[in-house]
């Protein structure tokens, strides 16, 4: 009988808590692991004084140069997916100006990808924007949605035969939420009615995208929105009514608008809503189980958030799950109630077909820059030595066995 390949997982076998075709993954986006990404809004947003952001992402962890040793030891660690995104500040670094380099280096980045036996997930807008973009009124200019299906349609008739998965947009709703009511994230803006406004245009752009994509490729297509689980701060029928209004401007009306093939289902937190905030949301009530970034662990609502992404009648697949802890014990713990919880929404009846953690290394974390570690890898940001940590090899024996009690196991020589 031959020897089972590095990095392939047996048949489930009795015992099992996922299916052999489940596709276990973890997930990266460019800006935030390539480095020198300095055509982009965000790369603005990090060098001026007058924004929430707190360091540049400088080099961030070389993925740029590094994706090939990146990808086999994903492999190794028993991965046979994984999300990544293109920069679409490189591949159209002007208007209508599209970069062969950039092209032909992403060929290379899904071509290594493909051949360590990785399924790609293949986001083509991940927070970033072209500098051009952004000037112009990014999601605001009348022609967005138009200049952005243009680029899709580029990217997915060059690159399309090594994408099986593309998301035309990660978290459209946090694009809009901190963005243009939080001011958090670029272009720094807090206005309610634009707020709308932003989430209005990026679904109109990615049915658009979806429309592009579809005639140049034969990727599956889909969306990747953030789901928290929201709950009224308190029980009075302001409260709880403004947590329904929230809940439709942040959940369901992604939800009821996504077009595609599959959905990608994203969740960190449970929140609680309050309208006398002036933030809308409310403090985590005391003791309640908190990250590096201060969000409140709740395994159950991602069992919960995945029967309400279900509505969508879509194939899901949770495209970022994680927690941002220097206590990697924490994190084995979180991987393991998480799991656990997907588990069970899976024997419920609700359709997912993977999971891809947030997030492979630890990275730049936007306005929080590198102090929040979400990484199943560490990163020497001197030397850029990647150092997998007990996590990593915790979730390498779910993935390869299916089974969620393989989390505790010891490692074994």
């Amino acid at each position: 009988m031959p020897s089972r390949p590095a990095g392939a997982r047996p048949g489930p076998g009795a015992g099992a808590d996922f299916p052999d075709d489940f596709l276990w993954g973890s997930a990266t986006s460019a800006h935030q692991v390539e480095g020198g990404n300095t055509n982009n809004d965000w790369w603005d947003f990090e060098h001026d004084p007058a924004t929430a952001a707190r360091e540049s992402s400088g080099d961030a962890i070389d993925h740029f140069h590094r994706y090939f040793e990146d990808f086999a030891l994903l492999s190794a660690l028993g991965h046979n997916a994984h999300r990544l995104s293109l920069e679409w500040s490189r591949i159209e670094p002007a208007p209508g100006e599209f970069s062969r380099a950039a092209l032909a280096h992403y060929r290379r980045v899904l071509t290594a990808l493909r051949d360590e036996g990785l399924t790609a997930f293949a986001t083509l807008h991940h927070f970033t924007r072209p500098r051009w973009f952004a000037a112009r009124g990014g999601w605001l200019a009348p022609d967005a949605a138009a200049t952005f299906g243009r680029y899709c349609a580029r990217v997915t008739a060059e690159l399309g035969d090594l994408m099986p998965y593309v998301c035309t947009i990660n978290e459209p709703q946090m694009i809009a939420l901190h963005g243009y009511l939080e001011g958090y994230h670029p272009p720094g803006v807090t206005n309610p009615i634009l707020w709308k406004r932003a989430g209005d245009a990026l679904l109109e752009a990615h049915h658009t995208a979806v429309s592009a994509v579809r005639a140049t490729s034969d990727a599956q297509v889909g969306l990747a929105v953030q789901l928290p689980l929201l709950a009224p701060a308190r029980e009075d029928d302001a409260c709880v009514a403004f947590c329904e209004a929230m809940r439709y401007e942040i959940v369901d009306r992604y939800l009821d608008g996504v077009d595609g093939d599959w959905l990608g289902v994203q969740y960190y937190r449970k929140q609680w809503v309050d309208p006398s905030s002036p933030t809308r949301f409310a403090a985590p009530p005391p003791g309640t189980p908190l990250t590096q970034m201060g969000w409140a662990v709740h395994p159950d609502g991602l069992r919960q958030m995945l029967h309400r992404a279900a509505r969508a009648s879509l194939p899901l697949y949770v495209t970022e799950n994680g927690i941002a802890t220097t206590d990697d014990a924490e994190r084995a713990d979180y991987l393991a109630t998480h799991l656990a919880a997907l588990a069970q929404a899976r024997a419920e009846g609700v359709d997912v077909r993977g999971y891809l953690h947030w997030s492979a290394f630890d990275n730049f974390e936007w306005s929080e820059g590198y102090r929040p570690r979400f990484g199943l890898i560490a990163v020497d940001r001197d030397t850029f030595t990647r150092t997998p940590k007990p996590s990593a090899y915790a979730y390498a024996r779910v993935a390869r066995t299916g089974r969620l009690d393989a989390l505790a196991e010891q490692e074994s020589t």
